[in-house]
Order: structure tokens, then C-alpha cells, then sequence
């Protein structure tokens, strides 16, 4: 054998076994080694975590469906999906993995869809060669290139509407040496909905593209619904154990301030890339975005997941738990010790003789404009505009207003006691609430007749007497309707 011709053989054998193997190389990086089918799972699971120290091809095979499920209690929505679900199915492959990609759209699809699956280099992130009709199968490949965990979506036009209908998930790429070992992992993917009902409005809800615009979603939730992490549903750990959250944000358009009410997240991979924080409170996840959080926990009970945006928590859904079991730690958290009357000064009144200047009433007309310029800047420029024009669409105009001028009793009321449902105002209608503000007669008397005196209005003086009027009307209004 002639010299060198042993190391011919032995590059032409290994080649040979990649062809047969299905290996690939390229560019100095790992070679591809055999072939896997892809374990995907809904949420909160996540596909185990992968053992093998090189890469291979991976076949991802997803499906689009779209389907009616339960929103919240008593409510409907029709869910455009990944895998059947909200939040898209979990994807896990390794870094340096060759994964071929088959989307399908099942023929009972109304609408065609893609996916943009953000941790691929490629126009579009695989949108531009994934677009599929019903009944339809579109296939693609990408290269794992970069570590870390990236959300996908649907983006097939209009974007906002197929994000917005549930169409987002998460793929984690995990690193060449993998990830730290925990005891658990789960799948948390925070959405908004845009219904066109109110929040709690019983039935099968459609999609609102004007609140979609304007960012009000009626819920904000935790794997697609309300409740979707509660009760019999909530996530389920051990004292001394670790949990991992791989946490998402779909959006399509609001910022998570993700946060966890009694723990303290030991490790935090901020924007799900390589840098990590450690003993974090809170951590943002912006729309197209997720984390990953770590904590090893050391007391039992019921925490609570909350965007803690708290009203999105506690009002829109955007709230999820995490039960504990086992012994107490009182050295750690103590429990309630005693609970007894607080007075840190003793029950005495005291005082050093100051006693708050008495106001006395405007004297006159000039006077009661002068205040009430100071009430109206404090407390109603900021809805209805300094110049008194309001916000189109939101928060009607005083400047000029027919409505205003038409009824000044009416104009009473609605400052002293606030309003909620439809009026018409120069033409528009506005649809919105202001609330009772809880003014003193006076303060009302002062804030109309600045308001009167403005803007080419027709110039009426308001009294705290008028106020007191229409104040005791509304009181015996009141008192006669509980009595039928």
C-alpha cells in the first residue's frame, strides 16, 4: 500500500458512514449525526432535556388548527394554533442541530398560515418558505446556529390578528454542554386577547381589531386562558426542589413584567440568551420575547406567577400558581407570630396646636374661575386636554361642547357623581367612563364655572347650592329606587 493511502481509506469510510448516517459539516462546526423525530409538547411540559453531546437532524412536524375553546368562565374564543393549543406546541433541539421542518394546515383551516420561528437566520425566520394553504404541507430546513430560547408565531398577513388569535410558542436551543439539571421545567407563555365583548361577557367571542390597535386587550393570560395555571391546574414542586420557567411573551403588543409573589429568581437568563443575572425580583419579557427563571424553593405554600402590570393579574388574567409541598422552614418565613391592635403612639389624639387654614367660599363669579381653573388643571386636563378639546374617540371635548351647554343641571351631575355608557358630543359619540371624582359642592361649583367661562361656552355661573341640589335629587333618587 502506498504511503497516504490508509488515510484515504479511512476519510473515504467516514464519509461513506455520513452519507449513510445522514451527517453534515460545515464550516469547522460539529458533524451531524443520524436523525430524530422532534418531542413536542403542550404547555406547561416540556420535552426532557436533551443527553446527546452532538447534533443531529431533527424532524419537527406541526401542525395549524384552528379551534374553539374556553377563554375564561362562561366564554368562548375561536383559537388559531400550533399544535392545537395556546401557547404552539414546545419545541427542544440542541445547538448545531439540522432540523427539517414540516408545517401542515389542517383542511378544516379557514386561513392560510406560516411560521417565523425567531431562533432561525433566515428571511423571515422560515416565514417566506413556510406559507401554507388548508390541506396543505410546507417543508423547510435551518441550522441551529445560536443558543438560547426564542418564541415563534404565525406571520401570515395580518400579522397582529394571527398572533393575536393565540398563533405563538416557544423553541428552546439548548447549548452544546446543555443546561444546569433542575428538578422540574415548565412552559409559561403570557397573551393578550382582544375580544370584542367586555371582559367576563358571556358566549363565543370575536376578535377586535380596533382594540387591537389601540393595545386594550380584555385579557391578559397565562397559557392561553383564564385559570390555565390554577387550582387543579397549577404547577406542582417540593421544598428543596429547583424549578426552571421557560417563560414567553407572544404578545402581539404588550411588555410581561413576569414575577413570582414570594420567591426571588436565583438565576435569571435575561432575554433567554446567554448572560445571566442572579437574585432577581422581576424580569421583563417584551412581546417576541421570553426568559428564562431559576429558583430552588424553600418553604411550602402557593405562590403566585403575575405580570405584576398588577391589574393584568388580578383583574385580566395574567395570573398562574405554583403549589409546594413539604416541611416548614421558620427560620426562613416565620408565618403569622401574633396579630394585635397597631398603635404606635397609643390611642391618645395629639396635636401641636396647627390646625389645616379654613377656605373660605368664592365671593364671586372672577373668584369661582380663579378656583376653579386650579381644579381643573389639577384634576380634568388630563383626560380632557388642557386646551379642553379632549382625545378623539376616548374622552369627550369641552371646548364648544353642545352637550355641556345644553343642560347644566346635567353637567352637574355628571361632575359630582361621574358617568358611565354612550353620549353624543358635536357629533361624535364617546363610550367611556368617568368616575366619581368625590369633589366637595364647592369644588364642583368652581371647576363648571371655569369650564362655562372657556372656549366660547355660553358663560354660566355654577353654585355649591346648585350642587347641593341636584346632590340631594340624586340621594332621594337613590333611596326611592331600593325601596321598590
Amino acid at each position: 500500500m502506498k504511503p497516504g493511502t490508509a488515510s484515504l481509506f479511512a476519510v473515504f469510510a467516514c464519509l461513506l458512514a455520513c452519507s449513510l448516517n445522514g451527517c453534515v459539516t460545515g464550516g469547522g462546526e460539529e458533524a451531524i449525526e443520524g436523525q430524530e423525530e422532534a418531542v413536542l409538547t403542550s404547555a406547561p411540559n416540556v420535552p426532557p432535556p436533551i443527553t446527546r453531546r452532538h447534533p443531529t437532524k431533527v424532524i419537527v412536524r406541526l401542525e395549524t388548527r384552528e379551534v374553539t375553546k374556553r377563554l375564561a368562565d362562561g366564554v368562548t374564543y375561536t383559537f388559531w394554533t400550533f399544535g392545537g393549543g395556546v401557547p404552539g406546541k414546545f419545541i427542544r433541539i440542541r445547538e448545531g442541530d439540522l432540523v427539517e421542518f414540516h408545517l401542515s394546515n389542517n383542511p378544516s383551516s379557514r386561513m392560510p398560515h406560516n411560521i417565523d420561528l425567531h431562533a432561525v437566520t433566515g428571511p423571515g425566520g422560515g416565514a417566506a418558505s413556510s406559507f401554507t394553504a388548508p390541506g396543505h404541507t410546507s417543508t423547510f430546513s435551518f441550522k441551529a446556529l445560536n443558543p438560547g430560547l426564542f418564541v415563534y408565531h404565525c406571520a401570515t398577513a395580518p400579522v397582529g390578528m394571527h398572533i393575536g388569535n393565540g398563533m405563538s410558542g416557544l423553541i428552546l436551543v439548548e447549548p452544546r454542554n446543555g443546561l444546569p439539571k433542575v428538578d422540574h421545567e415548565y412552559y409559561v407563555q403570557q397573551s393578550e386577547f382582544y375580544t370584542a365583548g367586555r371582559n367576563g361577557d358571556p358566549g363565543l367571542q370575536p376578535f377586535s381589531m380596533e382594540k387591537a390597535i389601540r393595545e386594550q386587550p380584555e385579557y391578559v393570560v397565562f397559557n392561553g386562558s383564564v385559570g390555565a395555571l390554577s387550582g387543579d391546574n397549577a404547577l406542582q414542586a417540593k421544598v428543596g426542589e429547583t424549578v426552571r420557567l421557560y417563560v414567553g411573551n407572544g404578545g402581539p403588543n404588550l411588555v410581561s413584567s413576569f414575577h413570582v409573589i414570594g420567591e426571588i429568581f436565583d438565576r435569571v437568563w435575561s432575554e433567554a440568551g446567554t448572560a445571566e443575572n442572579h437574585n432577581v425580583q422581576t424580569t421583563l419579557i417584551p412581546p417576541g420575547g421570553a426568559a428564562m427563571v431559576e429558583f430552588k424553593l424553600q418553604v411550602p405554600g402557593t405562590y403566585l406567577m403575575v405580570d405584576h402590570a398588577i391589574f393584568r393579574a388580578f383583574n385580566q388574567g395574567a395570573l398562574g400558581m405554583l403549589k409546594v409541598d413539604g416541611p416548614e422552614d421558620k427560620l426562613v418565613y416565620s408565618g403569622k407570630q401574633n396579630d394585635e391592635v397597631y398603635r404606635p403612639e397609643g390611642g391618645a389624639i395629639q396635636s401641636v396646636g396647627a390646625l389645616a387654614p379654613e377656605v373660605p367660599p368664592a365671593r364671586n363669579k372672577e373668584e369661582r374661575i380663579e378656583r376653579g381653573k386650579v381644579v381643573f388643571g389639577a384634576i380634568c386636563a388630563a383626560c380632557h386636554q388642557p386646551s379642553g378639546k379632549g382625545i378623539p374617540g376616548s374622552f369627550p371635548p369641552l371646548a364648544g361642547s353642545d352637550f355641556l351647554n345644553a343642560d347644566k343641571t346635567r353637567a352637574i351631575g355628571f361632575a359630582m357623581a361621574g358617568h358611565t355608557g354612550a353620549i353624543r358630543v358635536n357629533g361624535a359619540d364617546f363610550n367611556s367612563t368617568m368616575p366619581a371624582l368625590g369633589l366637595t359642592d364647592e369644588n364642583v361649583a368652581n371647576a363648571l364655572t371655569f369650564v362655562y367661562s372657556q372656549w366660547n361656552n355660553k358663560g354660566y355661573e355654577v353654585t355649591p347650592a346648585e350642587v347641593a341640589a341636584v346632590r340631594a335629587a340624586s340621594a332621594a333618587s337613590s333611596a326611592s329606587a331600593k325601596k321598590k
